[in-house]
């Protein structure tokens, strides 16, 4: 049987006790590193007096090499307690899992997922945004027309719309934010469970003024709905670099994102 086992995004007292149960039950432990699950394993046997069972085997299974894992192995290697987990969170979420889940489905396979941290819902919930239908758009491509074209669809979503993004990408992402929303208040979240949590409800300009280039640790970014966008395959960067007037540049890209034509106008201006 497969369980895949949430582990703590930051806050080892939001450990289940069905998940130190199936930590300390297991034969095997596919790990997403197998020194961050030791790590933690020697924490709870410190902190909670657990047992585990002896002799258990440690098999790293990462975004690397999961799809050559799940080709090598038979369903018999399932015949025993098998549990996967990520280093923090939830296994499937911007991690590795689904195809081992994949994998027992395709082959009558017994598999349980267990409920537990992550840091989707926990940024969803503390956003306060009323809107409850949610999208969950994970890491933005890292750069080029791909991250564009990404940015402006999960703006123009029509959900609420949950983003991961690296520490060293957070600024450029703000900047980015700026020039497309620069007057729409955006939720982050750092290091959420963690003894330096922060929330931050802002504009993206206020948001890089309170944070002043102070940017470490893991980060959530919430975006409110709004209106749906039209699709186009042009983006407002194509526009910006036709050879036209100002204001009719101005309404062209109001065309696409249903932007104010005046306030559009003026964001143009300080470009």
């Amino acid at each position: 049987m497969l369980t895949l086992v949430p582990t703590p995004i930051g806050n080892i007292g939001d450990m289940s006790l069905r998940a130190i149960e199936a930590l300390s039950e297991a034969d095997t432990l596919l790990c997403e590193d197998t020194r961050v699950t030791k790590k933690l394993l020697h924490i709870i046997k410190e902190r909670y007096k657990t047992h585990f069972k002896e002799h258990q085997e440690f098999i790293s299974v990462h975004s690397h090499n999961e799809k050559s894992f799940v080709e090598k192995i038979e369903p018999s290697f399932f015949e025993q307690k098998i549990v996967y987990v990520s280093d923090a969170g939830m296994a499937g979420v911007s991690d590795p899992g689904q195809l081992l889940v994949r994998y027992c489905i395709d082959n009558g396979i017994s598999y349980d997922v267990l409920p537990g941290a992550n840091a989707v819902l926990t940024a969803f919930v503390a956003s306060g945004y009323v809107q409850t239908q949610m999208l969950f758009w994970g890491f933005l491509p890292h750069k080029g027309k791909e991250r564009e074209q990404s940015l402006n669809n999960a703006l123009g979503s029509g959900y609420t719309t949950i983003l991961y993004e690296s520490p060293h990408r957070l600024e450029k992402l703000l900047l980015e934010l700026n020039i497309l929303v620069p007057q729409k208040e955006i939720f982050l979240a750092k290091e959420l469970t963690k003894k330096y949590q922060k929330y931050i409800h802002a504009t993206p300009s206020d948001a890089l003024t309170m944070l002043q280039g102070n940017i470490r640790g893991e980060w959530v970014v919430v975006l409110e709905a709004q209106a749906i966008r039209n699709a186009s395959a042009v983006s407002e960067r194509d526009i910006l670099e036709l050879n036209l007037p100002l204001k009719v540049k101005a309404k062209l890209i109001c065309k696409i994102t249903a932007e104010n034509t005046k306030s559009c106008y003026n964001r143009l201006l300080k470009i």
